[in-house]
């Protein structure tokens, strides 16, 4: 198997930490090399920045619908690529000890645009951003809500830092949320705003879930939506009954599809409780407990 062929199985069977991941540093690698053509032409890259990240002005967002999307996986900085990629794998890995996969990705998309969203705002709302103009990028906001949530789940939780010790997440989540606050007078003041809004959407989360409201639940339809388009196989014009065996692929996405399946159950049992499963869901959950 070639390295093409090993990156790809390592997405497709990876979780989705891996996949988020995955995709925040195959956004820097593609971005990067094309922007090092460009050069190599002196062909400016404004175009490319101005197509992907999200912008302060109604006009450029309303042409580039996407970027309330894209920019939550944009980097240029390598320095800002990596310092963000180890927070998500650090507190995704915590988030995960309490949630399912779903809400992982569903809650990254959700803080990104609560960050985006205030960040747009402000350039309406704040007079120190009068007759400017400004774009944003990068997975800071969404990987705030990931980290706010965390802490609303298990406050007293510790991880222990180099140098450090051992900090509880509330108290890391607060040094977060008042470094926001603080650098809100610097250069990057729209940014920083940006991380509040990821916070906030943190926060929402948490607060709403425990009232038995998932406010990513929609997120995760529309994800599942452009996944089928994806996964859907032309019906076959021939009624040939045999079995091969798997390829790792196919056993791996099988496998990837059945855990989805029991997320969608686990969900709904934190959701309405065991009681409120059909026949088939409670069947497929003990099935899955007899494969453990």
């Amino acid at each position: 198997m070639g390295f093409k062929e090993e990156i790809i199985s390592s997405f497709k069977s990876g979780n989705t930490l891996t996949k988020l991941i995955y995709i925040n540093l195959g956004v820097f690698l593609v971005v990067g090399l094309t922007s090092a053509i460009l050069m190599l032409f002196n062909v400016s890259m404004g175009w490319l920045h101005d197509s992907l990240a999200l912008s302060s002005e109604l006009k450029a967002v309303l042409t580039h619908p996407w970027t309330p999307i894209t920019y939550m996986f944009l980097h240029f900085n390598f320095i800002h690529l990596i310092f963000n990629i180890l927070t998500l794998y650090w507190f995704g890995k915590i988030f995960l000890e309490y949630y399912s996969q779903r809400d992982l990705v569903g809650l990254y998309i959700f803080g990104g645009l609560l960050g985006g969203i205030l960040y747009f705002c402000s350039y309406s709302v704040f007079p120190l951003f009068n007759n400017t103009h400004g774009s944003l990028c990068g997975a800071s906001a969404a990987i705030m809500a990931i980290i706010v949530a965390c802490a609303c789940t298990n406050p007293e939780q510790s991880i222990r830092l180099a140098l450090i010790g051992d900090v509880r997440l509330k108290w890391l989540a607060a040094f977060a949320i008042l470094i926001s606050v603080l650098n809100v007078s610097s250069e990057n003041a729209g940014g920083n705003i940006s991380h509040l809004g990821g916070a906030l959407g943190g926060f929402l989360y948490i607060h709403l879930l425990r009232k038995g409201t998932n406010v990513t639940s929609w997120i995760n339809k529309g994800i599942d939506k452009i996944v089928n388009l994806f996964n859907r196989k032309p019906a076959s014009k021939m009624n040939v009954s045999y079995r091969r065996p798997m390829t790792d692929q196919e056993y791996n996405y099988e496998k990837r599809q059945q855990s989805e399946q029991i997320d969608l159950i686990l969900d709904k049992i934190k959701k309405s409780g065991y009681d409120s499963l059909s026949k088939e869901e409670r069947d497929q959950l003990f099935t899955a407990s007899r494969r453990k």
